[in-house]
């Protein structure tokens, strides 16, 4: 069985996302920068994580950076994935090493079919003012990034930018105070079925929380998301009926539920002889 699972939001936490103070009890580090823990994991999830990859094949799907990726030092020292899917997709680690192969096959899916870096950059900048933007980076040569504002962004303008930049060939996401524009080629779904396909495993659950990990959810046979984040908020619309279970809790102790989740879809698989599949 293969676990695919976002990252941020769904099994690790900044220190604005966990919901809960700093010092509760139950939480554990997973990402220290220069002594400082910049995102954590609760006890519990790690503890039924470590226990999962003994039997399934664990693989985190992050829109995160390579770079950004490997500074989790969960998944450098504590537990060390054979497969990891990152750059929203766009790269896929092996033994923490680059498939140049898929690399090249994005690079020129999304040069035919996406409208060029600068041209949508242009159309984010006419739309999204200079003084409701933090910081901005072009990620990994694939994607844009924008540290925002969030309560002076006016959610019109950015349904606005989802609309044009749509058309374009390019999705919009937001999430937190990050705002980001992918190239439609650059998503998790189609990183995780080539996945699928090389490690011969079946069959998959998933878990996220944002409209950049839908096509991921969707990808796989189970799927789980916490009960915040984009997609729980389309579903709290009314406007989209999800096929997937939310967790109760929201923030860090979201992870518990979800990791429960994962072990229940296994233990009944197994139980029907195919669990170890």
């Amino acid at each position: 069985m293969i676990y695919a699972s976002d990252l941020d939001r769904t099994l690790i936490y900044s220190l604005g996302a966990i919901g809960v103070p700093e010092n509760t009890p139950g939480l554990i580090p997973a990402e220290i920068i220069e002594g400082k823990t910049r995102s954590y994991i609760s006890q519990q999830a790690l503890n039924q994580l470590l226990d999962l990859i003994t039997r399934v094949i664990f693989i985190p799907v992050t829109t995160r950076t390579i770079q950004q990726y490997k500074r989790i030092n969960l998944f450098q020292e504590t537990l060390i994935p054979d497969y990891a899917v990152t750059s929203n997709g766009g790269n896929i680690l092996i033994g923490g090493v680059v498939d140049k192969e898929w690399r090249e096959s994005i690079g020129g899916l999304v040069a035919r079919h996406s409208a060029g870096a600068e041209e949508v950059r242009s159309y984010i900048k006419a739309i999204v003012r200079e003084d409701w933007i933090i910081s901005e980076n072009y990620c990994d040569d694939l994607f844009y990034s924008f540290m925002v504002y969030r309560d002076q962004l006016p959610l019109d303008e950015i349904t606005n930018l989802s609309d044009r930049l749509y058309n374009l060939g390019w999705r919009v996401s937001l999430q937190g105070r990050k705002l980001y524009a992918v190239p439609a080629a650059v998503n998790k779904s189609d990183a995780i079925l080539h996945l699928r396909r090389t490690v011969r495993s079946e069959p998959m659950v998933a878990s996220g929380d944002s409209l950049l990990d839908k096509s991921l959810l969707e990808s796989a046979d189970y799927a789980i998301a916490p009960c915040h984040g984009e997609i729980f908020a389309e579903q709290q619309s009314g406007l989209v009926k999800s096929r997937y279970p939310f967790t109760k809790e929201s923030g860090v102790f979201a992870g518990d539920e979800i990791l429960q989740y994962v072990n229940m879809i296994y233990n009944n698989l197994t139980a029907l002889g195919v669990g170890p599949l």
